[in-house]
Formats: C-alpha cells, sequence, structure tokens
C-alpha cells in the first residue's frame, strides 16, 4: 500500500509539471492574441484555475457536513503561496510588481484577510450572511478586474507562442484537468504517508493538503516565471489567495456554517503577517528580490517549526 501510494504522489507530481506548463503556454499565447494584460490572466484565468483544488476538497467537505477543514484548507494555503511559492519563485529570478498590484490587489488581499478573521472569531464560525458578504466582495473583485483589463494596456510578451485560439483552449483544458487530477493524487498520497507516520491531523491539513492544494500555484509560478511571464507569477498567487477567501470559503458558507477553532487566530495573524511582508518587501524597488524571498522561506520554517511543537 506504502508502494502504490508512492507511486501516485510522483504520478500527482508529473500530472502537475506538464498540465501547468501547457496551462500557462495556452493562457499566455491567448492573452496576447486578445490583448488582454498578462497580470489580469494571471489574476483571473490561472489564478481560479489552480485553486479548483481548495475549492473542490472545502465544498466536497461542506456537502459532507466536514466544513471544519475548510479554514485549515485556505489559510494553510495562502500561507505557502505567498512564504514558500512566491519565496522559491524569487530566488530563482526577480519577480516585477505591477503598481495595481502593489497599491491595490496586495492591500486587498490583507485587508479581506483581517475580514475573514474577524467573521470567524466573533462566532467561532462564518455563518450564511457573512458568506454573502464574502461573495459580494468577490464580484466586486471581478468587476475591478474587468475595469482593470479595459483601463490597461496589454503587456507585450515576446516569450508567448503565437498559437491557434483552439489549440489555446485545449492547452488549457487539458492542462488545468492535469493539474486538478495531479494535486488529487499528491494530497491522497503525500496524506497517507504522512498519517503512516503519525502526523497530527492539524499538521497535515495546514502542511501536506495545503502544500498538495498549492503545487498547482508553485508549479505554474515557477514556469511562468521561468518563461518570462512574471506577471503571470505574481498575479496568480494574489489573485489565488483571494479566491481561496472570497469564492471559497464564501461558497461553502452558503452550504453550512464554516467552523473557524480559537487556534487558526495565529495561523490566520500568520496569513496577514505574510502579506505584509510581500508588501513591504516589494515596495521599495517595484520588485520581489531573491533577499526577501530568502527572508519568506525562513519564516515559513519558523512556522512550520511552531506547528511541529503544538
Amino acid at each position: 500500500m506504502m508502494i502504490l501510494q508512492v507511486f501516485l504522489l510522483l504520478v500527482g507530481f508529473l500530472l502537475l509539471v506538464k498540465g501547468a506548463d501547457w496551462f500557462v503556454e495556452g493562457a499566455a499565447s491567448i492573452a496576447k492574441k486578445m490583448g488582454i494584460p498578462q497580470l489580469i490572466v494571471g489574476l483571473t484565468i490561472v489564478a481560479m484555475g489552480t485553486s479548483m483544488p481548495e475549492a473542490a476538497v472545502s465544498i466536497t467537505a461542506a456537502i459532507n457536513n466536514n466544513a471544519g477543514i475548510t479554514v485549515g484548507n485556505v489559510v494553510g494555503s495562502n500561507i505557502m503561496n505567498i512564504l514558500i511559492i512566491l519565496g522559491i519563485t524569487s530566488v530563482i529570478t526577480s519577480v516585477a510588481i505591477q503598481k495595481s498590484t502593489l497599491y491595490y490587489e496586495i492591500p486587498f488581499m490583507i485587508g479581506i484577510t483581517v475580514v475573514m478573521m474577524i467573521f470567524g472569531y466573533t462566532d467561532s464560525k462564518i455563518t450564511f450572511f457573512e458568506s454573502v458578504i464574502l461573495c459580494i466582495l468577490f464580484v466586486a473583485f471581478l468587476g475591478y478586474l474587468f475595469y482593470m483589463s479595459k483601463k490597461g494596456s496589454p503587456t507585450e510578451e515576446e516569450t508567448a507562442k503565437d498559437f491557434p485560439v483552439w489549440k489555446c483552449l485545449l492547452l488549457m483544458v487539458i492542462g488545468g484537468i492535469m493539474v486538478v487530477k495531479g494535486s488529487d493524487f499528491a494530497v491522497d498520497g503525500a496524506s497517507y504517508i504522512a498519517k503512516y507516520f503519525g502526523l497530527s491531523d492539524r499538521l497535515i491539513g495546514l502542511t501536506i493538503v495545503a502544500f498538495g492544494t498549492s503545487l498547482p500555484e508553485l508549479v505554474t509560478s515557477i514556469t511562468a516565471a521561468k518563461k518570462g511571464n512574471v506577471d503571470i507569477a505574481i498575479g496568480n498567487i494574489v489573485g489565488s489567495n483571494i479566491f481561496n477567501i472570497l469564492f471559497v470559503i464564501g461558497i461553502t458558507g452558503l452550504i453550512c456554517d464554516v467552523p473557524f477553532e480559537s487556534k487558526f487566530l495565529i495561523d490566520t495573524c500568520v496569513t496577514i503577517g505574510a502579506g505584509v511582508l510581500l508588501w513591504l518587501g516589494t515596495i521599495k524597488h517595484k520588485e520581489l528580490r531573491r533577499p526577501c524571498g530568502i527572508l519568506m522561506l525562513l519564516c515559513y520554517a519558523g512556522y512550520f517549526a511552531y506547528l511541529c511543537v503544538k
């Protein structure tokens, strides 16, 4: 059984790598054809596509009356998205931050994380009414992106291949399916291995499962950065974190109340701190550089050590 789970884990990684590669190629090419800024593509199509594992896990759990894992899944993924994924990406290459991301999207991401924490902490759960507010904020965010796509000029991207539209869509669909299925295999395999070695459920939820559902963001961001599509790399992470809170928790809360245990208060504060670190680390040079990336990785190491002793 252990050999099978290790095999599934490796297959999951393989699907993630190739699927993310195809997804980024298709998204970058279709953005070039339609004159859509790469940043907008990263904040919408790519971010939502790579957040599907979080959505699938949380919504399925809610349907099965087990919504307690939703907050841990989302918070854990958002922490990893910033500290691990952007940390690794910036170590590989400096990641430029567009002005709108620095002054609007990152503060918005921090703000809605605070809102989620207040909603959860006040009643020890996120209620239906509060979930409606999150969904309204999500629709407003989509409206903002639509406005930005009309206002902004497209980013010139020489590295984007000029595929036919049908091939772009095919690459995105097949790549998206491979990313989601690869994440499923990776999460199942990693969770089994973790439980085999006696790790706690909370540690598994905030680390193994969160890492598994964040693997699409990791692979997609690194792939995008290596291909020169840095706006997709940073936009993917910010958009994914916003999507996780407003859509994943919002939709889950419409199905049933989402429990917010007191122990998640510290984890949510870490999420807020990670967002502030990202903003402070990019505001001076308007890009995320290697020193800040190394600091992010060290911060996650400290957070992981805290989880291990709790």
